[in-house]
This record gives structure tokens, sequence and C-alpha cells, in this order.
């Protein structure tokens, strides 16, 4: 699948994180974290990568390094809501894809956002993410990560923290046969009149149930496709242990590369 696509990159960035206060400006290889994420998004083919920031902090740090960056509401309940704001900002037209590449991944690779954008354009619908599949048993379990399954047509049924899909016979001890058991990756694309359309969805019982956003978008219809991505991307920094172990893959891999 080859298929040309004009799209930008937006990040969300907010300056209160309730595990790891003011992570987004964590040091990094000497630039903050929203800086080296943004860094990162640049080497995609997006004709802009801009932060959608809730602070003037935020904004400040980035335009100091080169990077775009505009000021949105403080309010908003979920990184989709900020770049629903961000789009009418930016009067971004409507032919335009949009990829959601959260602030907190300054390890993600340029590839990871391309083959989304490709398969966006591609799968035509309102919007898409990207999975790969889950091959140990504890991951399975473990309720920070997030699973999907897909129709026949890679567009989700659900996301849940719990195992799904659940192997009655088996009760959940070995992993489903027969079938990919897929992990949710957080990168998201839109078109720009479904981010228009967005904010006007009200939230769901169950994206307050799960404490996860994209079950919004199921429960009132519309439909998700799936990108399952073959490789492991490096995760993103939601923990201390995290932000060292992001430290140390920078030092023995970018550092030399990356000034």
């Amino acid at each position: 699948m080859s298929i040309h696509s004009d799209f930008v990159v937006i990040i969300p960035a907010r300056l209160a994180s309730t595990r790891l206060p003011e992570k987004i400006l964590a040091d990094i290889g000497g630039k903050p974290m929203i800086v080296r994420t943004a860094e990162a998004a640049l080497k995609s083919r997006a004709s802009r990568v801009i932060v959608a920031a809730d602070s003037e902090q935020i904004v400040t740090v980035c335009q100091i390094h080169g990077i775009e960056a505009i000021l949105t509401d403080t309010n908003h309940q979920s990184g989709t809501d900020r770049l629903s704001q961000a789009v009418e900002i930016l009067s971004l037209p409507e032919q335009l894809s949009v990829i959601n590449v959260q602030g907190d991944e300054p390890l993600i690779e340029a590839n990871i956002i391309n083959q989304l954008a490709e398969f966006f354009a591609y799968k035509k619908t309102p919007m898409a993410t990207v999975a790969h599949p889950i091959n140990q048993l504890s991951d399975f379990h473990n309720p920070n990560i997030v699973k999907t399954v897909l129709d026949k047509e890679d567009c989700a049924l659900y996301f849940s923290r719990a195992p799904i899909p659940y192997p009655r016979d088996t009760h959940a001890h070995t992993l489903p046969e027969n079938i990919s058991v897929l992990r949710h990756i957080g990168i998201y694309a839109y078109s720009v009149p479904f981010l228009k359309t967005y904010h006007t969805l009200i939230p769901s019982v169950l994206e307050q149930t799960e404490s996860l956003e994209q079950l919004r978008v199921l429960w009132h219809g519309f439909k998700i496709g799936v990108l399952v991505y073959p490789d492991i991307p490096q995760a993103g920094v939601d923990t201390a242990e995290d932000l060292a172990r992001v430290r140390e893959i920078w030092q023995q891999q970018y550092a030399t590369l990356i000034v």
C-alpha cells in the first residue's frame, strides 16, 4: 500500500501530569521532552508539526527551539478535544489528515507516522489508529496495556484494559488461539471535518469506565480503522522509571546522531 497523503502532525501537550508532574518539559539529551517529540515527528513526511499546548510555558519552550506551537484551553478532557480546538485555531483545510502524536513519545519513529497516514488515506474512515500483536500472556492481563479487537475490515470493535478477546475454554490462562491479540498504540489519524465534529460528541459511559477516549468515537457509531503494525514501538513516558529508560536509550542510540 502506497498512497500519497497530505498530513500534519499535531502534538497535544499539557503541563499537568498525575504520575510524573511536568514530564513534558523533562530534559532528554539537553532538550525538553516535548521538543524531542516534535523533532522526531519532523522526520516524517508531515507538512507541518505543531504543538497544541495548555500553557504559555510549553509554547515558549517550543518557540525557543524553533518548534511551531499554539495555546489551547486548559480544561480539555482529552488530547482529541485539544486537537479539535487546534484545527479551528489553525484554520486547517478540510482535505488534510491530522496525525495525533502524544507529547511523551520522544522516541517515536517517522515510519509509524508515515504508515498510519497512508493507511488512513486508503481506509477513508473518519479516524484511524495503530495496534501490534501481543505475544506475552502477562501483557494480555496487564490493565495498563490497552487491547483491541477488529472486524473483518480492520476496524475496531472495541478497546479495553481487560483481556480481549477472552478465551472461554482456557479461562485466559493462555493467549487465544487462531486470532491475534492486539495491543493498542496511542497514535491517531483524523480527518479535519471529524475533529470539528468530535468536540460536539457527548462523553460516553464506556469512555469514562475504561478511561479510554477512543471509546467515545465507537459509542457514537463512528468507525476507527486500525493499522496492524508488525514491530513493537518504543514506549512513551508515563513514570519516572520510563523517563530513566528513555534517557538511557537516548544516550546509547541517539545522542551521537542528533544534537
